[in-house]
């Protein structure tokens, strides 16, 4: 029999009272603010600003000092002991660890010694861990932690003074102060990063509760009257929206200010809404915010715009920017955290920017990031916490999804409307109620009567499917699924040790723990075709909800004082959570073809650092409505330069309906973000591209085939991503980083390395847009080759048929010019390659190609041409650059048949007027091809089309145009 949530009323009433709670949470037409915490309202956040303030208000004691004789450095390792200064002249003792790393990086780690030793006392009789939590690097890092044996002191260190030189050439400083403890981090001698400058390091260290009087529900202890005494009154028992944590730790908050010094701008940290250029949280200006940015990754229905909540991802890496220099820092920290931003003028001309970063628990544990430019933050970044992944091709292309299609008829009979339509898609999505009852890996067997004739048509046109499956699992009876989660004990428990139980989707609800290996291991077995019948090979994931999401839980989700494998509090681990799961379902596809692995397919809508190497992510539960499209591309642009590039937002709004106008631009929009998804509510009108008529069918049809002629320069992106994690969608300030115009600009962007600029439509009723030319290099428009060559603010036409695109001069482009239905039926088809001449009449690029789904890439089955077209030679050739291997010569063979089938020269010069031909070269063959010259008129530049020049994209090769 199944455990009622409420054992001692009816079933009847169970189930009144949960859909209560549904509807309730679903009704509401926005965000509701009393579900989730203020700072005021978190009692470590609230403990901290006041902290803040009051050592800005004054002068006080040196609270923090590396003690005398502790400090030792060997080994590009910096060790010493913090102590802090407490009542009565105690102190207590920190350990600290400085590490210099080969990479260029600082890590500064910070721990408390009577927890790591485990000398404290739990209450409630907890069987939590005693000591900070440290293992956010097993999750989150991957690499790039060798240490720069050759970092030394300087010789200017003194007593008091510590100074070390690292980094390439020793070009970077570290000056540690011992009293006050503070760290400057400098490059060529200017410091870029100071840590406690303020004074606002805070390490909230154990101490005994005295017990008091009880405190009632929603209560507080009432603070302290003693003068200069510490605000006691949210240190234990601290209650919200009904619920107590327990706190068996009591207060263990860690805070540090981080300052960048002439930096005005500051990027990251995502996932909010807003600008890109992160705001100030003090309430200085009238745009700035009253609250912290927070991360605490939630279960958010129809989030508010222009706001630091909390959404439902968490990645602590946050950049500074200012002309040709950008620094960063990683807040390795996975519990709940908040992060006041403010600035001010100190010195110079420019602001400083000052933040101060406060986690509820955990150790310190930061990276610090001296650039000099945004490509090498990203690339180091991704040395620690690994590259995207390179995903299966067809994920690059459009997926359908709406909650919910409801039978396999209803799947079968939009599959053919998009054929019918002549709109290419690659994927189509099956929401909730396509389960047995809301029983993840089962199948309503009378809505899907027939799941594998689905499957076999969507195989003709090589589409996939991707279902639903999340971590809360339905505690009913008669379901293997949940029985042996409970019977082998790999559900995350309460605080008491037992099995939690809360409500999602299902009613009653159990959760996977899987940062338990042994869980881990079981939750791959249920994705074999043996056990999860009806799915196939071709059956792709989408993990929802993970935050966790519990409707009936403080801020709709988990308990702190939850417990999970090795009896961490939630607390601990909270913001990390999501993640593991996706871990362990990557894990799970990876293995159901263990002869033969194909790349895993994920969306994810919890993440981390580090999440990226796992699958794709969106933002969550947007509104159909014109500021939600606009505050997309800011979104989706902090997410690109916090190293997670794969990620994109529900095409067309999921809560509302849009209008035909709306959902055209935001397919328009959706086109160029990385993941390319249309998602409803079920409760919306039905929406697909061909549904809307004309002329919204067509045009919404030529963005949506306009994404797969550039799937080529689309997937060489993704690679590049996978090697360096690069952004795919870049801002203003990464291409242009000497450009002070463009730092916060956010409403534009480029696409990967291709120089394709692209301004968005995201305002009712316009016909036009203001686009920023950062450069005097010529930008050509992507369609019809009208020249911008002027640097600053151009208006151009963007009726509702045009997206504004613009070709950068100096790129060359690939792409398929022939329209299929998805992007396997694309695999041997021609390339077309535009060649965008730069000024100097100059223009590189790159192609890469593999099969698009597995591995074999690892083993030489690749082809990555580099693109070169020289003005001193008048040549095109391409060079190849693939990574060699034991399956390389099999591959280039297969692909021999790829041809290139056109080459578009934008700003040919003149001098070509009167060729008719060009000769190509490649091995031993040389061909002679057609040349049509097309002079230039008007703005439109002059530009040549070369058809059929006979070279294979497998082998080098040259085209002579001269």
């Amino acid at each position: 029999m199944a455990v009622s949530l409420v054992p001692k009323i009816s079933s009847f009433l169970y189930w009144v009272a949960f859909l209560t709670l549904v509807l309730n949470v679903l009704s509401s037409v926005a965000v509701k603010h009393d579900n989730f915490k203020t700072c005021a309202q978190s009692g470590f956040c609230k403990r901290n600003r006041a902290f803040a303030d009051a050592v800005s208000a004054s002068s006080p004691p040196y609270l923090y000092q590396i003690s005398q004789g502790t400090a030792t450095f060997t080994n590009g390792q910096f060790r010493a002991t913090v102590s802090k200064a407490i009542a009565d002249g105690a102190t207590v003792q920190l350990p600290l660890n400085i590490t210099f790393l080969q990479s260029g990086l600082a890590r500064v780690e910070l721990d408390e010694e009577r927890r790591r030793t485990g000398d404290i006392e739990l209450r409630h009789g907890s069987k939590a861990r005693k000591e900070r939590y440290n293992e956010s690097p097993a999750w989150a890092l991957v690499g790039g932690l060798d240490v720069d044996a050759s970092a030394k002191l300087a010789e200017e260190s003194r007593n008091g003074v510590t100074i070390i030189d690292f980094g390439e050439g020793h070009r970077s400083t570290a000056v540690i102060r011992h009293t006050p403890f503070s760290i400057d981090f400098q490059r060529n001698g200017d410091t870029q990063v100071k840590f406690n400058n303020r004074g606002f390091l805070n390490v909230e260290h154990w101490r005994q509760k005295i017990e008091k009087e009880d405190v009632p529900e929603g209560g507080a202890e009432k603070p302290s009257e003693k003068p200069g005494a510490e605000d006691e009154s949210t240190w234990w028992e601290e209650s919200f929206g009904g619920n107590t944590d327990t706190k068996p730790k009591g207060p263990e908050s860690i805070a540090l200010d981080i300052s960048f010094p002439g930096y005005e701008n500051v990027f990251g940290i995502p996932e909010h809404t807003g600008p890109l250029s992160l705001r100030q949280t003090r309430g200085v200006n009238q745009d700035d915010f009253t609250d912290p940015y927070r991360l605490y990754n939630s279960d958010v229905f129809e989030y508010e715009l222009n706001s630091p909540m909390t959404l439902y991802g968490a990645i602590p890496f946050m950049q500074a920017h200012r002309k040709d220099s950008s620094v960063g820092i990683l807040w390795l920290n996975a519990a709940e955290t908040w992060i006041d931003i403010t600035k001010k003028k100190r010195s110079g001309p420019k602001l400083d920017t000052d933040t101060h970063w406060i986690s509820e628990s955990g150790v310190m544990d930061v990276f610090v990031f001296l650039g000099p430019n945004p490509h090498d933050l990203t690339k180091a970044l991704a040395d620690l916490t690994g590259n995207t992944q390179l995903p299966q091709q067809f994920s690059v292309g459009y997926h359908q999804c709406r909650w919910n299609y409801m039978s396999d008829e209803e799947v079968k009979e939009v599959d053919a409307k998009f054929d019918k339509h002549g709109i290419p898609y690659d994927v189509i999505w099956l929401d909730l109620e396509y389960t047995d009852d809301r029983k993840y890996f089962t199948w309503d067997m009378d809505k899907f009567q027939n799941p594998m004739a689905m499957h076999a048509q969507l195989d003709v046109t090589h589409r996939k499917v991707v279902t639903l499956i999340d971590p809360h699992i339905k505690n009913t009876a008669n379901y293997p699924v949940v029985d042996e989660l409970k019977k082998r004990d790999l559900t995350i428990k309460n605080k008491d040790g037992n099995t939690y139980e809360g409500w999602c989707w299902p009613g009653s609800s159990h959760w996977i723990d899987c940062f338990n290996p042994i869980a881990r291991a079981w939750w791959e077995t249920l994705f074999k075709p043996d056990f999860w019948k009806y799915s196939t090979y071709n059956t792709f994931i989408w993990n929802d909800m993970n935050e966790p999401s519990v409707f009936n839980g403080p801020e709709t989700t988990m308990p702190k004082d939850n417990l999970h494998h090795g009896n961490w509090e939630h607390r601990d681990v909270h913001n990390i959570n999501g993640m593991t799961f996706v871990n362990a379902t990557y894990h799970a596809l990876l293995n159901r073809q263990p002869r033969k692995p194909h790349r895993p397919f994920i969306l994810t809508r919890s993440f981390y650092a580090g999440s990226q190497r796992l699958g794709a992510m969106w933002t969550g539960d947007n509104l159909a409505e014109w500021g939600h499209l606009e505050a997309s591309l800011p979104m989706i642009l902090s997410l690109n330069i916090a190293g997670f590039p794969n990620s994109g937002a529900d095409v067309g709004g999921f809560f509302g309906t849009p209008d035909s106008e709306l959902l055209t631009r935001w397919m328009q929009a959706g086109a160029f973000y990385p993941f390319f998804r249309a998602h409803a509510h079920i409760d919306t009108r039905r929406r697909e591209p061909y549904v809307a008529g004309p002329p919204y069918t067509g045009i919404m049809t030529q963005a949506i085939r306009l994404r797969y002629q550039l799937l080529p320069a689309w997937y060489t992106a993704f690679h590049e991503a996978s090697m360096d994690n690069s952004p795919i969608l870049r801002p203003q300030y990464y291409v242009h980083p000497g450009d002070e115009a463009g730092f916060g600009m956010d409403d534009q962007f480029y696409v990967g390395s291709t120089g394709l600029l692209v301004k968005p439509v995201t305002r009712a009723g316009a016909t036009s847009v203001d686009v920023y030319f950062a450069d005097d290099e010529v930008y050509y428009d992507y369609f019809e080759y009208t020249m911008y060559s002027k640097k600053g603010f151009k208006t151009v036409d963007a009726p509702l048929n045009k997206i504004p695109i613009f070709a950068r001069g100096g790129h060359i482009i690939p792409r398929k010019d022939r329209p299929r239905r998805s992007t396997h039926l694309m695999q041997y088809d021609p390339i077309t390659l535009m060649v965008v001449l730069d000024k100097a009449g100059n223009a590189e690029g790159s192609l890469y190609l593999d099969d698009g789904e597995t591995f074999d890439y690892e083993s030489g089955a690749q082809v990555f041409a580099r693109f070169i077209f020289s003005k001193d030679s008048s040549s095109l050739t391409s060079q190849d650059m693939a990574t060699t291997g034991s399956m390389t010569k099999s591959y280039r063979q297969e692909m021999s048949k790829v041809r290139v089938e056109k080459v578009i020269v934008v700003g040919a010069p003149s001098r070509w007027a009167n060729k008719k031909h060009v000769t190509a070269e490649q091995g031993s063959k040389t061909i002679e091809a057609d040349m049509q010259f097309h002079p230039a008129s008007g703005n439109k530049a002059a530009w040549a089309i070369v058809r059929d020049p006979g070279v294979s994209i497998a082998k080098d090769w040259k085209i002579n145009f001269l």
